[in-house]
């Protein structure tokens, strides 16, 4: 009886500019999930890709993870929370998909696939793009086009944060009652990761506090079991989210937020673990919520 298959990994790591290179060179669609080291990659869409390998099979869809620290050609991407995802054909980008959005990622997935083999069966021009959103005057989807958007973006071009849910919190079951209170405030949940930080993880997200005291004991803290990591936005035409999670986060402080702010999300919620982190993010900042 011959032995089974070795299983193929569904995506494939892109860790160096060779790996980076020969995708460029390879046939057909690949989709590219462009992840940050401190959140990882973008794991609510894994099963979303299995089917999709299963439906079409893996002759002209390929599927990669590339960290946007460790490529030369992501670092216009690096320090973004908001889940990316590259679609290349040809060597050449054709669209891009932000935010964890299951049946946008699928829609985009078939349309992109349908017109690559187009291309190799016709001859058809392949539609290239430039990633819009990494203009260097600000940053934000150009909005200058007739229909308001461009050919292959997918976006909606929101600004995001990232809320952590600590580890326990998680284990004495207060995650639904968080979330809710967060959906309740007005904010939408664009990806919800549930996994345990590693040290490196939680020290780099935490670097502005290595010099305290307690800078061990909170990596050890926030290593010690699952948390939630979610990507949080504000729905188009309200306020900003950053300004927004700050006041719904209020003082730091567990005391004070009690005190002065008792109606606040934080001091109803708080048991001496929420705290404001400056971190990586250079546009949004990095918020920690029990």
């Amino acid at each position: 009886m011959g032995s089974k298959k070795k299983e193929i990994a569904l995506q494939v790591n892109i860790s160096t500019q060779e790996l980076w290179e020969e995708m460029l060179s390879s046939k057909g669609l690949t989709v590219v999930d462009v992840y940050q080291g401190w959140c990882g990659p973008c794991k609510p869409v894994v099963s979303l890709f299995q089917k999709m390998r299963m439906e079409v099979g893996l002759d002209l869809l390929h599927f990669a993870l590339a960290e946007a620290d460790c490529l030369d050609a992501l670092e216009k991407y690096r320090g973004r929370c908001e889940p990316t995802f590259l679609f290349y054909a040809g060597g050449e980008l054709v669209a891009v998909v932000r935010g964890a959005n299951a049946p946008l990622l699928q829609k985009t997935i078939r349309e992109q696939l349908e017109a690559e083999k187009k291309v190799l069966a016709e001859g058809r021009e392949r539609k290239g793009i430039r990633d819009e959103a990494l203009s260097d005057e600000d940053g934000c989807l150009s909005h200058d086009k007739d229909n308001g958007e461009d050919d292959g973006m997918a976006s909606s071009g929101k600004t995001c944060t990232l809320a952590i849910i600590k580890p326990d919190a998680v284990v004495h079951g207060k995650t639904d009652e968080i979330m809710m209170k967060i959906h309740e405030a007005g904010f939408d949940i664009l990806a919800n990761e549930e996994r345990t930080m590693t040290e490196a993880e939680v020290q780099l997200f935490y670097q502005h506090k290595a010099g305290e005291e307690a800078f061990e004991k909170l990596v050890h803290h926030m290593c010690s079991g699952p948390s939630h990591l979610l990507i949080l936005t504000k729905p188009e035409g309200t306020e900003d989210v950053t300004a927004a999670w700050r006041t719904l986060m209020g003082p730091c402080d567990p005391d004070v937020a009690r005190r002065e702010q008792p109606d606040r999300a934080v001091a109803q919620m708080k048991q001496d673990h929420v705290c404001e982190v400056p971190g990586n993010l250079p546009r949004t900042p990095n918020i920690t919520m029990e």
